[in-house]
């Protein structure tokens, strides 16, 4: 159901919206076993919600979302259920506040039920780096779903909820959208507060919606975005009328057409399927315009080497030590003690140069406390956010920082101004959301560089602070979705609502 059927239903009376979570809770316990998406669920906190909301509803006094039933991603926080961000570092911890996202959703009267699987701390394309598990994509469950918010995806394309947050740091909302067959929309930088979102990246991450249509995502957007004095990246500037741009599309719109987003590695089908589409928008008024982004080849290595370095300096905070999963202190002691007792035994047979070898690194061994930390870690995150941790790391290190981080900021400084030059001639940017369907599940998981690759046609969009867009395009001769992408200026959304809704229209 979409929030217009959901609301109608048990506005008229016709359903209670008790019956609805019931619907449900019944598709969850039925399929997320196959899917995986759900990690946590509240069913009998739902139900409860449920007939709080159906009293306001019998008062009149609901909010813009009764009648909706949300997932929510586990790296959003809320108050008292567990945010682990599928990560064994967090096994146990649960928040003691709620996000403003999650306050927002709730004072307008969306059901909560469960938490969403993801890639682990949001790292990852297909959400196969999770503590949980793999997700499956609901139209083959052979396939990935995309990532990092392949729970949020999945929960929407297998109909167990009515939609999801997810959030997008380089395409982690649009592309799992677009393997699974649904909207996702990824906000400017600035437009919903990222207070309790648990960081990867702070300069990229954004929190938004994924349902079964652009109207839905509207409506969620409205709700959630505006200024939020918790958060310090917070935009003043008022948000738009969003509904209102999807129930009343404008056609003769200006689509800038980009090359490099239409050129080598790009399934054929799907760029076959976008030129249809844009050839039938222009056919109803729209105005395709030739445009240039040069610097766009430079995105993936600009992202990566900024990504990795703030998630470096992000998780460093993970310790062990005041929340989530500490290494077994005995153990640990107990391990670095033979390990002395070796080395001083080395020393103590050893002669000239190499007794001074020794004894440097018996003197340089960890301290109990140096090793927890490490152990905690070592145990703790899985191995994609450690290579991210290690790449950071590396290219924010003396000697490399200018070769690299610095040079990376200046590349994104000239991404954003194509963007802005682009901006001033057409109204959207138009490109495939990802290069592919959907892959099978594991088929890249030992080649991380051709899984990063898989985020071409997002991470741009993230590095300029614009927003995105992901609507469905159609659906492959193998039988997969595929996605069509929106971008439009900073704090422009109506813009690719309009246009999403547009494409909509079409079928």
């Amino acid at each position: 159901m979409t929030i217009s059927e959901a609301r109608e239903k048990v506005f008229s009376g016709e359903v209670k919206l008790r019956q609805i979570v019931e619907q449900y809770i019944n598709k969850i316990e039925s399929d997320n076993e196959e899917i995986n998406a759900f990690v946590y669920t509240d069913f009998e906190g739902a139900l409860a919600q449920a007939e709080e909301v159906q009293n306001r509803i019998d008062e009149g006094s609901a909010g813009k979302l009764a009648g909706v039933v949300m997932g929510i991603k586990d790296l959003i926080c809320e108050r008292n259920k567990p945010t682990t961000c599928a990560s064994e570092i967090l096994e146990g911890f649960e928040s003691v506040y709620d996000a403003t996202v999650i306050k927002r959703l709730k004072a307008e009267d969306a059901i909560l039920i469960g938490r969403v699987n993801m890639d682990e701390f949001a790292m990852g394309s297909t959400n196969e780096y999770s503590k949980y598990g793999a997700v499956k994509n609901p139209n083959n469950t052979e396939m990935v779903p995309g990532g990092s918010s392949g729970g949020s995806a999945a929960t929407v394309a297998a109909d167990m909820a009515t939609a999801t947050l997810g959030s997008d740091t380089g395409g982690s909302i649009r592309q799992p959208a677009s393997y699974c067959g649904i909207v996702g929309l990824k906000p400017t930088y600035g437009r919903v507060s990222r207070y309790g979102l648990v960081a990867f990246a702070s300069s990229f991450d954004c929190i938004g919606p994924l349902s079964h249509n652009v109207e839905d995502a509207a409506r969620i957007l409205d709700v959630i975005a505006g200024f939020d004095e918790r958060d310090n990246t917070s935009s003043h500037r008022e948000k738009s009328d969003y509904v209102h741009a999807v129930q009343n599309p404008q056609k003769n719109i200006k689509i800038g057409v980009p090359e490099e987003f239409f050129g080598e590695g790009l399934d054929d089908e799907i760029k076959k399927s976008i030129e249809d589409i844009l050839s039938k928008l222009e056919a109803g008024g729209a105005e395709l315009v030739p445009i240039h982004l040069p610097h766009t080849k430079y995105g993936i290595a600009t992202y990566y080497i900024l990504a990795t370095a703030e998630a470096s300096s992000n998780l460093a905070r993970y310790d062990g030590i005041r929340y989530g999963h500490r290494a077994n202190k005995d153990e640990m002691v107990d391990e670095l003690k033979l390990e002395e007792q070796a080395l001083t035994e080395k020393v103590a047979a050893a002669v000239g140069e190499e007794k001074i070898a020794l004894q440097k690194e018996l003197a340089m061994m960890d301290s109990p406390l140096a090793r927890l930390y490490k152990k905690s870690r070592t145990e703790g995150f899985g191995s994609e956010v450690k290579r991210r941790i290690m790449l950071g790391t590396y290219v924010l290190s003396a000697g490399y920082y200018d070769a690299y981080y610095g040079k990376a900021q200046k590349v994104r400084r000239l991404i954003q101004n194509d963007y802005k030059e682009a901006f001033e001639k057409v109204d959207v940017i138009v490109s495939p959301t990802a290069p592919t369907t959907a892959f099978k599940l594991g088929e890249k998981l030992d080649d991380p560089v051709q899984m990063y690759l898989n985020d071409i046609f997002t991470t741009t969009a993230n590095l300029a602070g614009i927003c995105g867009i992901s609507v469905p395009a159609g659906t492959h001769s193998n039988g997969l979705p595929f996605g069509i992408q929106f971008m439009a200026d900073a704090f422009e959304e109506t813009k690719v609502l309009n246009a999403g809704r547009l494409v909509e229209l079409l079928k």
